[in-house]
Parts: structure tokens; C-alpha cells; sequence
């Protein structure tokens, strides 16, 4: 480690994770005492299919303070309340993982505990009634909380996005160079590195240009130009756990069926996803190649489109699992380089999102703090291990016994951090979920119980109150929800009423 001063920032590699990086510096730490350059070369293209998101993503936008109808026109974005599961606990069952929240918590603990209660007691509707974003996903409605907010019974609706990850990037990067940023096209040939602290002084690109810096953030996607093929950084593979390693995507034409949520569909080897935007749809199936041929998979995703093909399918390799230290030197990796952890749950961009803030949390003035260096890797840690014990849930809860992939999946040996949650949630409805977690108590309780876990008990709280108060607060909160959708709008009159794009398929 040296101790000069932090200020030419290089970003390596463009795409989602290089342009939301230099989008977020330029706005936080500006570019007048900073100087932030982004390499990339058009001839190594990027993934570019992460085209869902969670609601954390406003908390992005709103930092850079981005005009949020601008935004979804300028992306071809529809709004999304959450995802569909669909046979994924076994042949036509579906399930709803929402991003709003169950009820309301009362008295110290969750919703689900009085639910539970009132169920075993003869409660006529499931706990999806009694929540917004369910609700007004089965109706296709779609519509921001109005700024007052309404009546207090009445719960908000949390959203977020589907966008074309292409103009996406290229949103970010128009917004990056207003503010200062600067982008160089090039292929790097060769890095630089101080022969006594070993921190990287410079990259070559194949032109002959020398781009020198302070620090190096690695946006190169999986091959980790700088994090792995530099400092060898070492790669955690979780694919005993996560066997998805192929994922072939296809866009197709819109159906006009604007749904506001992601559908995944359960299938032989794996599972298919479904994302409709203003203008086309995008769909891929993430598989494992153990299971099925690269070419079945695509034509196996071909025949199940909802419209015609708009491309060739393009098919992705990748191994589940994150690397071992996503900061070495002065050198940082954001998105796939840092790690991937499938797209079943939309937590690409959010990952990319959280090391971006983390960095500039911890960003250094004078010289690189080993101590910070070493903090900001245990927190990636801590990120990526709660979401990879959250995605195996959804393989290893599951009643499909159809195909070798499914029995493997439903018979392997899981991390004990997880079975220690499904214990405690089959003991009580709940996994004790800490508040630093992505996924809260409501959304485990959808993918536990939605995958067939059912608790043999709820907390004793629940147990305090009358049946008549019970039924009468799960009243209120019932025709709170009723109140909430029915005055939303259909999603699609919502979109073309507020933030249609030019190229907006309406049918």
C-alpha cells in the first residue's frame, strides 16, 4: 500500500456495472478533484441481458437524481411488483414473491404470526389478500403512492424495474460524460504495477495509449481483467449448490401483455425467465449443462416464446459463486467480476449497487487502508453468502421429483446457516432475519411457503389477543389493501399516460 493521494479513478470495462460506477462517482464525488475515466472496448461488447431489478435500485436513482419518468422512457422500462414462480413446488402450482410487506407488523412481531393464527382457526383467505403489490399484480395495475401518502390503513406500493440493460448503460454513460467523465475505447493489452507495493500505476490499450491511475475499479465481467488475471484473487464455486451454468436469452416480440412482475417458469433443467418491456420481451433459460445440451436448451426456450424471435439466441457461460476477495491492492471489482450469483432473483444490478456505495463509504483520501480493504471484503462476503443461501432455498424446497436436475437439487446437502433457518421456520413461520439482510421475514415467508414449507407454529404473541380483535384488525388491514389497488391504474395506461417510450409497443 502506498499513501499518495486517491485521485485519477480508472474504471475497466463498461457495461451495467462500469457505467452505473462512473455515473454514481461522478454525481457523489464529482470530477473536480477527481478524475474518472472508463475503458472499454466496443469489440468485447458485455452480457447486457440483466434486465430486472429490486426495489433498492430507487435508492441508486435518487442519489443521482434522475428524473424517474425520463428514466423508464429512456430504458423502454415497465414497473415491476415483484415475481412469479410457476411450478416451481411442482407442476402448475404458482406462487407470488411481492416487494411490499404482509400486513402489518403489531405489537412486536411479524404479520404472519396473527395470519397463522387466524388461519388454524378457520381464516377464509391466504396471506396473499393481505398484500398490496399481490393484489395489484393479479390485476395488472400498476401506480406510484401518492405523495400524501392517503389514509394510514391503506399500505404504499414498492416497485421496481424492467429495463433493456443496453440502453440502460448507455443512459448512465450520457449522464457520467455530462458530469465529467470520460470514456476511452480500447482493448487492454497490458497493466502496470508498482514493483515494490504491487498496486497497478497503469493499463495499455492496443492503440499505444497509456491510461494511468490511483485506483482501479475491475467492470471486466466474469474473466476479472485486473482482480483475477492480475493479483489472482481466487474464486469461491458454489455450483454444488447453485448447478445453473448456462443461460441462453432471446428477446421476442411483445405480446402487449404488459405484466408488472417477472415470471420464472420451472423447466427440466433449470427454470426460464419471462420480462416484458415497453418494446419487446426478454426471456432466457438458465439451466445446468449437466442436464440438458445447449442446443436443446435453446430450442426448448425457442418453442416456448409468446411471440416471434426478434434475435438469434445467445447463449452465456458463467459458475455460480463470488470471488474470494473483491478488493486486493488498489484494485476493486464490481458486478461479474466480483461474482455471480444467477438472475433468479434479480440481484445482479443490487450487488453492483451495494459495492458502489460500500466504496464510497470507505473511499480513500490518502492512500488505501489495509484495515479498509479488509472491511470492505467481509461485508461483500456477508452480502453475497445471505443471497446464495436465499437462491438455494428456492432449488432445495421443492416437492419435483420430474427430472434428474430436480431430484438432485431437492437431495443435496445445503450450508448449515440455511438449514438452520428452515428449521427455525418450520418450528415458527419466521427464519430471524437480521435487519442488515437484502431479504427480510416476508420474503422468505413467500418463498418458503410458497415452495410447500409449512410452520407447525407461530409466535405466542399472536396468542394475546381476542378472536374478536384479531378478525377486526385483520379487517382493517384487508380493506386497507382492497382500498390501495382499487385505485391503481392498469399498468400499461400507466405507462403510456406518464413515461411512454417512442418505441412503446401498445398493440
Amino acid at each position: 500500500m502506498n499513501d499518495k493521494a486517491i485521485r485519477k479513478v480508472v474504471i475497466v470495462g463498461g457495461g451495467t456495472a462500469g457505467w452505473m460506477t462512473a455515473a454514481a462517482l461522478s454525481k457523489v464525488l464529482g470530477t473536480h478533484h477527481h478524475d474518472i475515466t472508463l475503458v472499454e472496448s466496443e469489440q468485447i461488447g458485455t452480457v447486457g441481458v440483466g434486465e430486472a431489478t429490486i426495489p433498492m435500485i430507487q435508492l441508486y436513482n435518487n442519489v443521482l437524481g434522475l428524473d424517474e419518468d425520463e428514466f423508464v422512457r429512456e430504458t423502454n422500462a415497465t414497473f415491476k411488483l415483484g415475481i412469479e414462480f410457476v411450478g416451481w413446488r411442482r407442476e402448475g402450482h404458482r406462487y407470488f414473491h411481492p416487494f411490499g410487506m404482509y400486513g402489518v407488523d403489531m405489537d412486536g412481531i411479524g404479520f404472519m404470526h396473527y395470519w397463522q393464527r387466524w388461519n388454524r382457526g378457520g381464516g377464509s383467505l391466504d396471506y396473499t389478500h393481505f398484500n398490496a403489490e399481490t393484489e395489484a399484480a393479479r390485476a395488472r395495475k400498476f401506480m406510484r403512492t401518492p405523495p400524501d401518502g392517503g389514509p394510514k390503513t391503506m399500505p404504499t406500493i414498492n416497485y421496481a424495474f424492467q429495463f433493456d440493460a443496453s440502453l440502460y448503460a448507455a443512459f448512465l454513460r450520457r449522464y457520467s460524460e455530462k458530469r465529467g467523465a470520460v470514456r476511452i475505447e480500447g482493448r487492454i493489452t497490458d497493466v502496470t504495477q508498482d514493483p515494490v507495493s504491487g498496486d497497478i500505476t497503469a493499463v495499455s490499450l492496443e492503440s499505444g495509449q497509456v491510461v494511468h491511475g490511483d485506483l482501479f475499479i475491475d467492470c471486466s465481467g466474469f474473466r476479472g481483467l485486473l482482480i483475477e488475471q492480475v493479483y489472482k484473487a481466487g474464486y469461491d464455486d458454489w455450483s454444488h449448490w447453485l448447478p445453473v451454468n448456462r443461460a441462453v436469452a432471446v428477446p421476442c416480440e411483445s405480446t402487449n401483455d404488459w405484466l408488472p412482475y417477472t415470471r420464472s417458469t420451472a423447466r427440466e433443467a433449470g427454470w426460464q425467465w419471462r420480462i416484458p418491456l415497453q418494446h419487446r420481451t426478454g426471456n432466457g433459460y438458465v439451466y445446468s449443462s449437466e442436464y440438458i445440451s445447449d442446443d436443446e436448451a435453446a430450442a426448448r426456450l425457442l418453442e416456448r416464446l409468446d411471440g416471434a424471435p426478434l434475435a438469434d439466441p445467445r447463449t452465456l457461460r458463467f459458475v455460480t459463486g463470488r470471488r474470494r476477495r473483491c478488493w486486493v491492492n488498489n484494485c476493486v471489482a464490481f458486478g461479474l467480476s466480483s461474482g455471480f450469483l444467477e438472475p433468479l432473483e434479480s440481484t445482479s444490478i443490487h450487488l453492483i449497487q451495494v459495492a458502489i456505495a460500500k466504496l464510497l463509504a470507505m473511499f480513500p483520501k490518502e492512500g488505501i487502508s489495509a484495515r479498509l480493504v479488509t472491511r470492505f471484503n467481509e461485508e461483500m462476503d456477508y452480502e453475497y453468502d445471505n443471497v446464495k443461501d436465499f437462491l438455494i432455498a428456492h432449488y432445495k424446497v421443492t416437492e419435483r421429483d420430474d427430472s434428474p436436475f430436480w431430484n438432485y437439487v431437492r437431495n443435496m446437502a445445503i450450508p448449515d446457516a440455511l438449514q438452520e433457518r428452515l428449521d427455525i421456520f418450520k418450528a415458527r413461520g419466521e427464519v430471524m432475519a437480521r435487519q442488515t439482510e437484502l431479504f427480510k421475514e416476508t420474503s422468505w415467508f413467500a418463498v418458503l411457503a410458497g415452495q410447500g414449507l409449512q410452520p407447525d407454529s407461530y409466535h405466542p404473541v399472536a396468542d394475546t389477543i381476542s378472536e374478536d380483535e384479531l378478525r377486526l384488525r385483520l379487517t382493517k388491514i384487508r380493506t386497507g389493501v382492497q382500498n390501495r389497488v382499487n385505485g391503481m391504474t392498469e399498468h400499461k395506461s400507466y405507462v403510456r399516460t406518464h413515461c411512454a417510450s417512442p418505441s412503446a409497443n401498445f398493440g
